[in-house]
């Protein structure tokens, strides 16, 4: 398994994530480098095979499977400034994805070491030839990778493939808003020729790429929709989350129950404040629709 040349400078090396690398002034740049036990050794392998040596790390957000390798990769790591304390702090990540510190070896990503940043970049700014574009929503500092001369966009997980889609339901975000306004922004270079990748599922450019954002903002109008007719009766997030999962025929285990919940928890959020749904006590905290 080698890279996979992507334009004159830039190519992607397998996985899930992918890793996206930028060739610039004959170094190497690393996007998303991932995780696995010897997936650093791997990156270096490959990046010596292009006969340059790794120069920076980019991040687009600081989830464990995107960073967990870092710190073995050897050259400094550049994050937006709303996820470096993420990556730092493995606490923080376990926030995000439970809600709380977690119970060891329950999440499916779980890195117990920190990551550290060595430098903070803003949305726009362009670094090692790259710009880093607003993408947010499915985590608070999301960023893309947009290479102008080549024409593509390394789009982290501001949508999903297919695959993951029919494996978790529904999509993991933080605000649906902004995960839905990230998605048409993508829409928009799509329809400018520019090629997206996605750091899980396959590259996709022209009408098959239109698709798949397609297909990732139909199954968020979806779970909106699901959510407010299953809430017709109060449920709990717990129920609620279970009843969805079934909606969506997914395999329900307690691990994609509770990644489950933390999107969800977005989507009641939005139609709260919206005057959609309320809160009420019942043996519990329960949700329903609200009530004129």
């Amino acid at each position: 398994m080698g890279v996979r040349k992507l334009g004159d400078s830039l190519y992607i090396y397998p996985g899930s994530p992918g890793t996206f690398i930028k060739v610039v002034e004959d170094k190497a740049v690393l996007v998303d480098p991932g995780h696995g036990g010897k997936r650093h050794k791997d990156l270096r392998r490959e990046v010596k095979r292009l006969g340059v040596d790794v120069r920076a790390q980019l991040a687009t957000h600081g989830h464990a499977d995107h960073i967990s390798v870092c710190p073995r990769i050897g050259a400094p790591l550049f994050m937006h400034r709303f996820e470096f304390s993420v990556a730092e702090s493995p606490l923080n990540r376990e926030l995000l994805t439970f809600g709380s510190k977690a119970p060891e070896g329950f999440l499916v990503f779980q890195f117990p070491e920190e990551v550290k940043v060595h430098a903070v970049f803003e949305w726009n700014d362009n670094l090692f030839g790259l710009r880093a574009l607003k993408l947010n929503g499915h985590s608070p500092g999301m960023t893309g990778f947009l290479d102008e001369d080549e024409g593509v966009i390394y789009a982290g997980d501001s949508f999903f493939g297919e695959r993951v889609l029919e494996s978790v339901g529904v999509p993991y975000l933080i605000d649906p808003v902004l995960f839905k306004t990230s998605i048409n922004e993508l829409h928009n270079y799509t329809e400018k020729g520019y090629t997206l990748v996605p750091s899980h599922g396959k590259i996709v450019e022209g009408e098959e790429a239109i698709e798949l954002l397609d297909l990732n903002m139909r199954r968020i109008e979806e779970t909106e929709a699901l959510v407010l007719r299953l809430l017709e009766n109060p449920l709990s997030m717990d129920e609620l989350a279970f009843r969805i999962m079934k909606e969506y025929g997914v395999e329900i285990t307690p691990q994609k129950l509770a990644l489950n919940l933390v999107p969800l928890r977005a989507f009641i959020a939005e139609l709260h404040d919206r005057e959609e749904v309320e809160a009420l006590i019942e043996n519990g905290l329960k949700w329903r629709v609200k009530r004129v």
